[in-house]
């Protein structure tokens, strides 16, 4: 993967940025999302935050190589505090971390959002408390995607500020629209998963020590979900 060639992951999560769009990239990593998006002329500007020196220079390095730095600023800085009020974000990605990673980076940087963002984020597990952090801040899922890359399967959730919105348990669990889409992805992954949560359960039975009756409770209900969901 490079800026001309992006995983078929960054490249769905690309699909979702909206054209002429002033993109925030956050946990830019080698920075090669804004530079592809800006090399195939679909944004206007970026900024390529990153927490971590090692990455921020690979950030750097690509923007340089590719000549760039006139509309891509990259930044050390944690999570939304890489955008300043100037930049006049339109769009936020943050890809490839635990949803609960994401949703902590949203809620720390929260007066950095002006709220008429698109927020395009692809999480490694953690959606659902992702989603429920997204409908108590008075953001609307407008689109998941599922994928599945290298054997993981992949979420996209993309979500604007609008009036209130109200998800059930379900759905905050497995995605509101995913529930309605049934993707044959989206079936297959949870297919794996009741297997997963089923051999959970009879390791529970059988282990030495007691488990933690909440936990019990909690993977049952589970259970029980996916295969209403199945069914």
């Amino acid at each position: 993967m490079n800026e001309q060639t992006l995983s078929m992951r960054l490249e769905r999560v690309a699909a979702h940025v909206p054209a002429g769009a002033r993109l925030a990239d956050i946990g830019s990593d080698h920075g090669y999302l804004p530079v592809a998006l800006m090399r195939r002329g679909l944004i206007a500007a970026a900024v390529a935050g990153e927490v971590a020196s090692t990455p921020f220079h690979a950030a750097a390095r690509t923007v340089r190589e590719n000549d760039l730095q006139q509309h891509i600023s990259v930044r050390l800085a944690d999570g939304l505090a890489a955008i300043e009020p100037d930049d006049g974000i339109t769009a936020i990605t943050i890809c490839g971390m635990g949803g609960e990673t994401i949703r902590d980076i949203l809620d720390s940087g929260k007066a950095r959002l002006s709220g008429k963002e698109r927020l395009i984020l692809q999480p490694n597990g953690g959606e659902q408390p992702l989603r429920q952090w997204l409908m108590e801040n008075g953001y609307r899922i407008l689109s998941e995607e599922l994928l599945r890359e290298n054997r993981f399967h992949y979420e996209i959730i993309v979500a604007e500020r609008a009036a209130s919105v109200a998800y059930t348990d379900q759905e905050l669990y497995f995605g509101p629209l995913q529930m309605q889409a049934r993707s044959p992805e989206f079936l297959a992954k949870w297919q794996h998963k009741l297997r997963e949560k089923q051999k959970t359960l009879s390791q529970f039975a059988r282990a030495q020590q007691a488990v933690p009756e909440a936990k019990v409770r909690e993977i049952t209900c589970q259970v029980e979900w996916i295969a209403q969901l199945l069914a």
